[in-house]
């Protein structure tokens, strides 16, 4: 086990658990002992994924589920349920990256598509997570990937650092809201970490030169550094953290 924490008999969503930090998340609460459904739109990474679940953990299932469409995410939460009986805890975590792009030459089709996605689409999955929560009746975890964009300039990329930091205030609400059901709700605000999406700058030295000079931590994230943070927000016995922006970035924000 890579953790104390214990989810034996809890049933944990991850969306955009294919790869990158949801891979990581799903391997953290895997090995604490959850059974895991991860959620993508790339079947070839979902397949992949699963071969590292099924090392780590006690069962796990792959669904095909498009977060910009809100009839795909209905029934990806419906089979969710129907594979293991219950939902538990859910990591919104599939998005999409704006590119680089200066504000002046950004269009509408952009804005829409990334907050389809980045923003729409992880409010619906919080949605259907709750519904099934509530019915349950014995609370559960909900935690929305937003990013350091939300809290930083994050200049060139706009339209992603909107979608993220909108994703704050839907947070805090539900926080409040899902309280009497013992729902908790938090964000994690991943900071510059090695994955697919990030892959072009890993390779712009002068960027990399100057993220790591004002990374305490002197080095990027990678996505097994999710591995205890998954397990710890997903934790039941966490029942009075919730409303909370949870930063895990090397110290890169305060520096």
């Amino acid at each position: 086990m890579g953790t104390c924490i214990d989810l034996t008999g809890k049933v944990v969503v991850v969306t955009g658990g294919n790869g990158g930090i949801g891979l990581g998340l799903a391997k953290g609460v895997a090995e604490a002992g959850a059974r895991v459904v991860i959620m993508g739109r790339n079947q070839q990474k979902i397949s992949s994924a699963l071969e590292t679940i099924s090392e780590v953990g006690v069962g796990a299932v792959g669904l095909e589920v498009d977060v910009s469409d809100e009839e795909s995410i209905v029934t990806g939460f419906q089979a969710a349920r129907k594979a293991f009986g219950r939902v538990d805890a859910l990591f919104a975590n599939a998005g999409v990256s704006s590119g680089r792009v200066n504000f002046v030459d950004t269009k509408v089709d952009m804005w829409n598509s990334v907050l389809q996605t980045n923003l729409i689409g992880a409010v619906l999955c919080m949605r259907e997570a709750a519904k099934i929560m509530i019915e349950q009746g014995d609370g559960g975890s909900i935690v929305a990937v937003s990013s350091v964009s939300a809290i930083h300039g994050a200049a060139g990329n706009i339209p992603y650092a909107a979608s993220k930091t909108a994703l704050l205030g839907v947070v805090r609400a539900l926080a409040v809201e899902l309280a009497r059901y013992k729902i908790r709700v938090n964000s994690l605000l991943p900071g510059w970490i090695e994955t697919e999406m990030t892959a072009p700058l890993q390779g712009h030295e002068k960027f990399m030169n100057a993220t790591l000079a004002r990374t305490p931590a002197r080095r990027w994230g990678t996505p097994d550094d999710f591995k205890s943070v998954g397990a710890f927000l997903a934790d039941p016995h966490s029942i009075y953290h919730t409303g909370d922006t949870m930063v895990v970035d090397g110290a890169y924000s305060i520096f």
